[in-house]
Parts: structure tokens; sequence; C-alpha cells
């Protein structure tokens, strides 16, 4: 028999916490978010990424994944799903609100040295503030000192998770070294969560500590020869992760205060080469300011000013009576984030995620059918059956500008520029055609707000009624009324008995 006081060892001395776990916790405890900017744009991609989760419901391998692990479980209090009727505890509520979430690549992005999602977090801060107030008005165990959290308090804590995940991404590449961005999401979730559930600043920094030792993923599963559905649901897992790691701090768990920083065992030297993390700017609100609206095609995001240039062209070839049959072969100019990533010339597409990373299979598509939505990813789908687009593929190639990639991480531009150049098969050369900011970036804010809402009810539309989502529109049109609603009477206008 091992005697109790034997069975686990003596806690360690304390130990003063690496600084940039410090800089995580203070920011997620402390910062006021006053920028209305911030909180406007927010309930923007509150709206929009609520109507992307709608949209994966839509399809079979995500939907499979969603729901109880034991089919017809139901929690009590539990956290609603949207466009479902499942009630799941918030750990597994988080990673199915995450998966929709991010399913079509068609949420917010940010682009710096590190590439990502912002709105990927929500999955975690949603599923948490609905749970929280579902158990506290239901008079059982007080969690977060009884708070009920209000749609505002939502997009506060959306602002700080942007801001955490996309000031990390500014000066860090996680993928230069394998890992995928979704540690991102982990961290900023487990930060912001661990302050929605009311731990104190010091079990904070608890666990966004277990967020960085806990296992990383790899990108291997985004890219040749491994592509896979696992990109649609990893984001998912990570909000999982974090609200499992806050609750286990909320019961007594304690941190790794030197995760960073241990020679030979901490993060750095095991996971970054290592090198250390690089800050271009304090925590604040940023990234939510700054942040990319995915708002014309359901594409990985570097991929779409490209896109938008060869919509613009196929018109100038309706107009010379010419079309994708006619085109010889393509330069993309480009930047070269978009050809580490999707330049899959002559990758074979075996999938729909070989397809929706492939800059050469966007562009084609949208040249041959004028058109780019989630169907025209699927195995059977019209475009991946299309020997036109397969053919046009292979004939458009990729060249770096090297200014495109330097104004990709100027801060004051923030572009993510693509310039095509069609030749005909006649010899014609038509004008290139470049486009630098997308429609959603901050320089087409004003532009992209009706699309954004446009985007919102094409993806209500199929869930409810028409007078339902009327009701949903003009409520995310008063900012006002949406503020002060109590989060779990807002989701349950999105619940489906």
């Amino acid at each position: 028999m091992v005697p109790k006081s034997d069975a686990m060892a003596a806690p360690a001395p304390p130990q003063e916490f690496d600084k940039e776990i410090v800089d995580m916790a203070a920011y997620a405890h402390n910062y006021k978010v006053d920028s209305d900017l911030a909180i406007d744009t927010a309930r923007f991609v509150f709206l929009d990424t609520l109507g992307c989760g709608l949209k994966a419901l839509e399809f079979p391998h995500c939907s499979k994944l969603l729901g109880p692990v034991v089919p017809g479980t139901t929690v009590p209090n539990g956290t609603r799903v949207p466009g479902t009727n499942y009630v799941l505890d918030p750990v597994l509520g988080a990673f199915n609100i995450g998966a929709m979430i991010r399913w079509l690549d068609f949420n917010d992005c940010w682009l710096a040295a590190e590439w990502g999602h912002p709105s990927d977090n929500l999955g975690a801060i949603l599923a948490v503030a609905d749970w929280i107030n579902r158990t506290n008005k239901a008079g059982g165990e007080k969690l977060a000192n009884g708070k009920i959290f209000t749609v505002k308090d939502v997009l506060e804590a959306m602002v700080k998770a942007h801001e955490i995940q996309g000031v990390l991404a500014l000066e860090n590449s996680f993928n230069k070294v394998g890992l995928d961005h979704v540690v991102l999401v982990k961290v900023a979730s487990t930060g912001v969560v661990a302050g929605m559930l009311g731990l104190s600043e010091a079990q904070t920094r608890d666990a966004i500590s277990q967020a960085w030792v806990d296992g990383q993923s790899m990108r291997t599963y985004r890219h040749s020869p491994n592509t896979m559905s696992r990109k649609s649901w990893a984001a998912g897992d990570a909000c999982e992760k974090a609200v499992n790691l806050c609750l286990k701090i909320m019961k007594g768990e304690g941190g790794v205060p030197t995760v960073l920083t241990a020679p030979t065992w901490g993060f750095y030297d095991v996971n970054f080469n290592g090198g250390k993390f690089g800050f271009q700017r304090p925590y604040g609100s940023y990234v939510m300011e700054n942040v990319l609206f995915k708002v014309s095609y359901p594409a990985e995001f570097h991929s779409q000013t490209a896109i938008e240039a060869a919509q613009r062209l196929n018109k100038k070839l309706a107009a010379m009576g010419k079309t994708a049959e006619d085109i010889d072969d393509v330069t993309n100019r480009t930047h070269e984030a978009c050809i580490r990533i999707i330049d899959k010339q002559f990758k074979a597409m075996d999938n729909y995620a070989d397809r929706d990373h492939c800059v050469q299979y966007m562009v084609a598509v949208m040249f041959a059918f004028n058109r780019l939505d989630a169907g025209d990813y699927t195995d059977s789908g019209e475009a991946a059956q299309s020997p036109l687009v397969e053919s046009l593929r292979k004939r458009i190639k990729c060249v770096e500008d090297p200014q495109f990639t330097k104004d990709y991480h100027d801060p004051s531009k923030r572009t993510i520029s693509n310039a095509l150049t069609v030749r005909l098969k006649d010899g014609t050369t038509l004008e290139e055609e470049v486009v630098e900011a997308p429609l959603g970036h901050r320089l087409r804010r004003e532009e992209a707000k009706p699309e954004i809402l446009k985007k919102y009810v094409t993806h209500l539309t199929p869930h409810f009624s028409e007078s339902h989502v009327k009701k949903l529109v003009d409520l995310g049109n008063d900012p006002e009324a949406l503020y002060k609603m109590e989060v779990d009477e807002y989701v349950g206008m999105y619940v489906k008995e």
C-alpha cells in the first residue's frame, strides 16, 4: 500500500511565470474594451460566424461529427448547438460549435507571419457563456459568481480572443515549424474562457500555461499528401481542449510557470527551434478592428483576390466573345504565403480539402463557371468533374512578387494581393488584373457590410421560416437591443427542436 501522503509529489516551490503568459492573463482580466469600432466589427463577425456554422450543417461530413458522444445524451442546463436540438456539456459544445464555424473555411481571417481565423474562438466563448447562463438561471451551482452573460459580454470576449490570437500571429510563424495555427485558438480561448468562468488572474496564468504544454496539432492535415477533413474540425478540437483545461484549473489543477522558456523541455526548445516569441504591439483591440471578412467566396483567404480578379476578367472575356475554353495559360503574380500554402498546380485533387486549398483550382472554377461556392469542392460536383477545370488549373502558374509579400506583412496595409495575366490561344494577352485588398478588408469594410448581411441571410434561410429570418436579421441590425440580450435567450433563437 502506498501511503496517501506519498501518492503525489510535494508541490514545487513557487516560480515566476513566463512574461508572455503573465501579459496574456493580465490582458484577458484587466483590459476594458472601449473601442466602438471593435465592438461594431465584432457584431458583424458574430452574425457572420453563426451563419457560417449553420451553412456547414448542410454538409454530412460535418454534421456526422456533431452531437453527444453517446447518442441521445442530454446534459441538464447544457450548451445548445445552433441549428440543432443538441444539449451538450460545454466541452463538447465547444467542439460542436467550433467545428461548424470552421468547416467551410468561410469565417473571418487574420494573415500575418501566422494565419488563422480568430472567430474560431467563438466555439469556446459561446458554449461557455450559454452553459453558465442556463446553469445559473436554473439555480444550480453558481458559475462565474452567478453572472448572466449578455451578447455584449460575448462580443467583448471575442475582441480579446481575436487580439491574443492575432497579436501572437503578427511576428511568430508556427507553420514554419510544422505546427497548425489552431494552437493560437487554444491559447486565446483558454485565456478568455478562464476569465469568463470567474477564475483569478493567477488561475488564468495556470490555464494558459497548460494550453502551451498541451500537445500541439501538426499542419500535415492541411498539406499534400495528407490534406483531409481534419483541417475543418481542428479549430473545434482547439476550442474543446481550451474549455476542458479551464475546467480542470477551476477544480484546483495547477500551472506550468516556465512552460515556454524552460531549457530542453519548454515550448521554445521543443517546438519553436529555440526561438522566442516576438511582439509587434501590445494587446488592445487592433485585431478585431482590422480583421478580414470572407464575403465573396468560401475559399482559403490567400486566394480571395485572385478569384475576384478572375471574375473581373470573365467580364472582359465575355465582351470579347471569349470564354475559359479560349484561355491558353494564366500567370498569377502573388505573395509568398499564397505560394507556400495553396500553390498546387500539378498536385492531384483527391478530395474537398485539396480543392479548397488550391489557388489554381479555385481560379479555374471561376473562369469556367463564373462562380465559386461550397458545392464546387465536392467530389461529385460539376466543377470537380469538369475536364476544363482540371486542364486549366494545370496551366495557371504562380510567381512571387516581393512587393506583394512586403505589403502583406506591412501593418499599415496588410493587403493580400494577386494579379492575373491571361494569354489566349489566339496569342492575345489581356491586361493584367490586379486586386490588392479583398472585399471584407479594412480598406473595403463599408462596401462589405451589406454583403456580409446578405451572406448571413443566405445561410439562415434554409434553416428557418421567412419571419424568423427577418426577426434574427432585424435584431442583428439593432445593436442596442442585441447587446443587452442574454446569451441563452439569443442562442435559443437558433435552436431547432
